[in-house]
């Protein structure tokens, strides 16, 4: 049986609390550079939005917001790179955070794929959309660390997670209420929230599927 069909097969419980716990554990453990690596993603995304301005009264997107868009999913894989070596007890550095610009054709097809598929779901019944936004969650982890292809991380990630989709769905649901809490802190409270949910998503994998021995499995 191979390592993709292993993890499909497998079966678990849900500790959203556990995750949550482990979640806020990693961060802990390298809290500063996970508050500076936000504060730097939300600098960035906001310079690009000045310097590459859509023309005035255009409507268009604008081209800082399109690179935005490209390099986003990019920086994102960083957060779990980061958080796979705290949870492996390996040392990290901030650098480490730009690591998946290593992987950047298969990182910006997993997300471009997976936005369209799910966005095409909303527009068909919603429904769908939904689904395929939570059953997604496991992707880019499965990427990373299985160091696998984009199409197949989504594949085994929506297999996966279906088996126990409403508790996903639920503990998704949760982290959207702890980053609205974050933004009701003057948004301050993001630098906090949002690492935190990534590295309470990456202890859900951490338990689920079993993180690879080697570190920097994927980059």
């Amino acid at each position: 049986m191979s390592s993709i069909e292993s993890i499909v097969s497998r079966e678990y419980d849900f500790n959203l609390g556990q995750y949550l716990g482990r979640g806020f554990e990693i961060f802990k453990a390298f809290a500063l550079p996970f508050v500076g690596f936000t504060l730097l993603v939300v600098l960035i995304s906001a310079a690009l939005s000045f310097l590459l301005p859509a023309p005035l009264g255009s409507g268009e997107e604008g081209g800082g917001n399109l690179v935005s868009n490209i390099i986003s999913p990019i920086l994102g894989a960083g957060y779990y790179i980061v958080a796979f070596q705290i949870a492996r007890n390996r040392p990290a550095s901030f650098g480490d955070f730009f690591k998946g610009f290593n992987r950047f054709l298969p990182i910006f097809l997993l997300s471009l794929v997976s936005g369209l598929l799910t966005v095409v779901g909303l527009i068909l019944l919603i429904i769908p959309g939904i689904y395929l936004a939570v059953a997604y969650s496991f992707g880019l982890p499965l990427l990373l660390d299985k160091g696998i292809d984009f199409w197949p991380a989504l594949e085994t990630s929506r297999q996966l997670i279906s088996k126990k989709w409403f508790s996903f769905f639920l503990f998704m649901i949760v982290l959207v209420l702890i980053n609205i809490g974050g933004i009701l802190l003057v948004g301050v409270g993001l630098l906090v929230t949002i690492p935190w949910s990534v590295c309470s998503i990456a202890a859900a994998y951490e338990d689920i599927v079993g993180l690879n021995s080697v570190a920097d499995a994927a980059v």
